[in-house]
């Protein structure tokens, strides 16, 4: 059992402590919970505006094709039920409640004094979801999640648990949204995975944020021996900031993992994105990748490799496409090798779209518009996989809008 007066009072010091990258905000200044909430005891409750919002990150307001639906509406879990038994999913405060050994995951792999934010979730005993797949199972259909901002000036704070027992294989999809309305909000997240031997975790998230959101993700994951942790990470809407560095550590021999992070910074916006793989373990690969395009606002691309066991292989590749002027990229990659069998690599490289790339698919038909569009599509298609058609849809109308104004 941890010592919570011990965790509590870590926190209460770390309340003012900045976090390493990005900008720093007061929260003094937003609400912790809302007056009014939405509980929907069935999907079928929904309004067509809110099912509208969760088509758009990603997530089915009828459930169908999905194994279980969790959402959480500002501080509180309005809808949570499942359609197969192969996976738990519940909120992280009942599942804390239900089991003794809960202790031995909560607040393990984050630190409660790592910053402000998370240091905020700590004491306002944040909830969020917990999933967990037994051992020896596989989901026939991924479980959806959604976090949702519905009110305004409100400090949400999300504490998220999941656990893949050995050799289970789990798919989640989780959006993160505004509801129309709300233009001054923060989000802080907090996600702690546990991936233990043999199993693997295909987790997909989406953010579609307002323009005038604040977003302070902190996730850390652990992979056991023979594991694999694919993650994909979609931001391509208006948002006023986004810090977020995922650390996966890959504690176990043979370990994969994979990031892809494809992200627009429009106007205004500014994108502090990255993520980090610990190799503590021989032969263990990963393998991180980030598409990013600024039409005017700032973009940091972060990536970083520490190889601390032999016969581990990394590549990291941040690719950036500057769109407009006033946009900025920064791209920072960084490889530390601690053994003498390793190889880790890393391609970097930001600008503009060619001039001959353009003048080439015109040469073959294409208007000028339909040309940038294919390049700029081309550009973002990292292999993620299994997204519903809406949200293609709104990907693909989001991509046309950047090549015409990119014209």
């Amino acid at each position: 059992m941890q010592d919570q007066t011990e965790l509590r009072r870590k926190a209460l010091k770390a309340l003012e402590k900045k976090a390493a990258y990005g900008d720093d905000f007061e929260l003094k200044n937003y609400q912790v919970t809302s007056e009014h909430m939405s509980n929907y005891d069935s999907l079928e409750e929904i309004d067509d505006e809110t099912k509208q919002t969760l088509l758009n990150v990603g997530v089915i307001p009828s459930g169908k094709e999905r194994s279980g639906t969790l959402i959480m509406t500002d501080n509180s879990i309005s809808h949570s039920s499942l359609s197969e038994d192969s996976v738990e999913l519940t909120s992280t405060r009942k599942a804390r409640d239900k089991y003794k050994w809960f202790d031995d995951y909560f607040w393990k792999l984050v630190p409660v004094d790592k910053d402000k934010y998370t240091a905020k979730s700590y004491l306002e005993n944040a909830d969020g979801y917990f999933i967990r797949a037994p051992a020896n199972t596989k989901t026939s259909m991924p479980v959806q999640t959604c976090l949702m901002l519905g009110s305004k000036n409100i400090s949400q704070t999300v504490h998220n648990i999941v656990i893949v027992e050995e050799n289970a294989q789990l798919d989640i999809i989780t959006g993160c949204a505004t509801k129309k309305g709300v233009e001054k909000a923060i989000h802080l997240g907090i996600s702690e995975m546990y991936i233990k031997k043999g199993a693997t975790l295909n987790f997909t998230m989406i953010h579609n944020w307002s323009e005038q959101i604040d977003v302070r993700p902190r996730t850390v994951v652990h992979v056991e021996e023979g594991g694999t942790f694919i993650n994909n990470y979609i931001s391509l809407k208006p948002v006023k900031s986004i810090q977020t560095y995922p650390t996966v550590k890959l504690e176990g021999k043979g370990a994969f993992a994979r990031l892809n992070t494809v992200a627009v910074a429009h106007p205004g916006s500014e994108l502090d994105l990255g993520s980090k793989v610990l190799f503590n373990s021989p032969e263990t690969k990963a393998e991180l990748i980030s598409r990013t395009i600024t039409t005017g606002g700032k973009v940091i691309a972060r990536g970083e490799m520490i190889g601390n066991a032999i016969n581990s292989k990394g590549h990291l590749e941040c690719h950036g496409l500057v769109l407009n002027d006033e946009g900025v990229q920064r791209a920072i990659p960084i490889l530390e090798a601690n053994v003498q069998d390793i190889e880790l690599s890393h391609e970097a490289a930001v600008g503009k779209i060619a001039k001959e790339q353009v003048e080439y698919l015109m040469a073959r038909g294409l208007t000028e518009e339909q040309a940038v569009g294919m390049i700029i599509r081309g550009f973002l298609d990292v292999g993620i996989k299994g997204l519903p058609p809406e949200l293609e849809a709104d990907i693909n109308d989001t991509i046309k809008k950047i090549g015409e104004s990119s014209i």
